[in-house]
């Protein structure tokens, strides 16, 4: 989910030829919510995933699987509906804008119309040239409508988590890897703001077009998800990949109403039946907030 990242070399393994009947897909989901996860599972099904995959880091020890480039073309196409902030002394005047590579935590308007100019159309088509592919990227659900006409009949794949959950895991990583989120003001609030940010565009721009599974986290955890999808990608998925140890995040924080109806939506899509909800106790930890709050 990262520009800045440093990258590794991608590797696709093909056993027995395995890869050229498999169904291409894309991976969305907001950032924090298991898609390394599942685009990890997938890895060795033999599915291209870039050229440059960024490499892991502490809080995604086994890798994020995400390929620079496609980060990149992502990143042009919210040019127009996320600002940059300002380089230099100006940008102190737009401390909640972000800075280039982090729109992963960009809450964009569902009215938006993400567009691709001939040149990003271009970029676009060599990046799915190889099938079949596998791209994962958080700004898939924001730019999905700019890739349709290069992606054929590519499965979508929708993997989330509790909001909760995902913003305490967001404030985790920029306690953890401070030296890339130095420069981004994070706060609980806006996490969950970029989650609902992010689904509903899924929900009211994306998911009545084309083919969609959505996978709640624990779902790939569990492998209870894992049968359905080698069905509708004709590929093996490693079960053993996801590991347990790694589920490291917890908010028994109440989210607004907004997020949990979004939650809940996305749990019936899934078929997932969520645990009843523990009840927080007043002296429960709480993750602070990075540079500020939202």
């Amino acid at each position: 989910m990262r520009c800045a990242a440093p990258p590794v070399a991608n590797r696709t393994p093909v056993a027995g030829g395995r890869a050229l009947g498999m169904r291409s897909c894309l991976i969305l989901g907001a950032g924090r919510s298991g898609t390394s996860m599942l685009a990890g599972a997938l890895h060795a099904a033999g599915y291209h995933m870039g050229d440059e995959l960024l490499a892991p880091t502490s809080s995604n020890p086994k890798g994020y699987f995400e390929d620079r480039t496609v980060n990149e073309i992502n990143e042009d196409l919210l040019l127009d509906h996320a600002p940059l902030r300002p380089s230099g002394r100006q940008g102190r005047l737009y401390p909640w804008r972000l800075p280039y590579g982090y729109r992963w935590l960009a809450v964009v308007d569902p009215r938006a119309q993400v567009r691709a100019t001939p040149e990003l159309l271009e970029r676009m088509r060599r990046v799915v040239s190889q099938r079949p592919f596998c791209l994962k990227d958080p700004r898939f659900c924001y730019t999905l409508e700019a890739w349709r006409q290069v992606l054929g009949e590519a499965a979508f794949l929708c993997v989330f988590r509790e909001p909760g959950r995902s913003a305490s895991s967001v404030l985790r990583a920029g306690v953890d890897e401070r030296d890339y989120l130095h420069d981004v003001r994070l706060s609980r609030r806006r996490a969950i703001r970029v989650w609902c940010s992010m689904y509903r565009h899924v929900l009211e721009k994306h998911m009545h077009l084309g083919q969609w599974d959505f996978v709640h986290y624990d779902q790939i955890l569990d492998g209870s998800a894992l049968p359905r999808l080698e069905r509708l990608l004709d590929a093996r998925i490693d079960a053993g990949f996801a590991d347990a140890r790694l589920k490291r995040s917890s908010s028994h924080r109440r989210v607004p109403a907004s997020a949990a109806a979004l939650y809940d939506e996305l749990c019936e899509l899934a078929s997932f039946a969520p645990p009843a909800p523990r009840r927080a106790r007043p002296d429960a930890p709480v993750i602070p907030s990075v540079k500020g709050t939202a």
